[in-house]
């Protein structure tokens, strides 16, 4: 169980940094592609020359993610039971909404290719991040009640720049500021998972060499 819960650490990271390193590596090969116009999902739309390795990617992250909440059980549940499950709910549905999904149901290259496919892929998506965005809240509370301010603090501070990220990125759309520097939706949405994936990144690390 030990080595179970040991492996959880490192499934966590490689789950969140490989996300970050995927999403910037694949569109080398994307000719066309721009990481600070285009949404990362756009990766996996029926055109993309890296379509298979980025929907594998997906499917990897979301079973590593879910592979890593047993460890997160064995460091918070005695410490807050509902915060804990609340924790595990919120990353377990980004899991599967946000990365599992997206392996499943592509979006298409523009947004104004609408199929079924990319509206459950909408749906997903949506749902995993905006329950995600609260994850480092939650992991600041958690790392507070632990003793350990650096991390609750560092924490605090990433949720802020996660929601400010996160609103930009639901701006950049916006027809009215096509054009403008918001219009960088690829730009905030890397910014954002950078920031909401930080905080338990640092307690991955923590548990890791401590």
């Amino acid at each position: 169980m030990d080595i179970l819960i040991n492996t959880g650490w490192y499934a966590l990271l490689i789950a969140m940094a490989g996300d970050l390193v995927i999403s910037l590596l694949l569109p080398v090969f994307y000719r066309g592609y721009s990481v600070l116009k285009m949404s990362i999902s756009a990766l996996g739309n029926p055109q993309s020359p890296v379509r298979l390795p980025f929907n594998i990617w997906m499917l990897l992250e979301g079973v590593l993610l879910v592979f890593a909440l047993p460890a997160l059980f064995r460091l918070y549940y005695p410490v807050s039971r509902g915060l804990t499950v609340t924790l595990a709910v919120f990353i377990a549905v980004f899991a599967v909404g946000a990365c599992i999904f997206t392996c499943f149901f592509s979006v298409n290259e523009t947004r104004d290719e609408v199929t079924v496919s990319s509206k459950i892929h909408g749906v997903g998506s949506v749902t995993g991040f905006m329950l995600f965005l609260f994850v480092p809240l939650l992991t600041a509370i958690l790392s507070f009640k632990v003793k350990d301010g650096v991390t609750g603090g560092i924490s605090i501070a990433c949720f802020v720049l996660a929601l400010l990220f996160f609103t930009l990125f639901v701006m950049s759309d916006k027809e009215e500021l096509s054009g403008t520097v918001i219009a960088n939706e690829g730009l905030w949405q890397r910014l954002n998972l950078l920031f909401m994936y930080m905080p338990l990144g640092i307690v991955a690390v923590k548990n890791i060499i401590g």
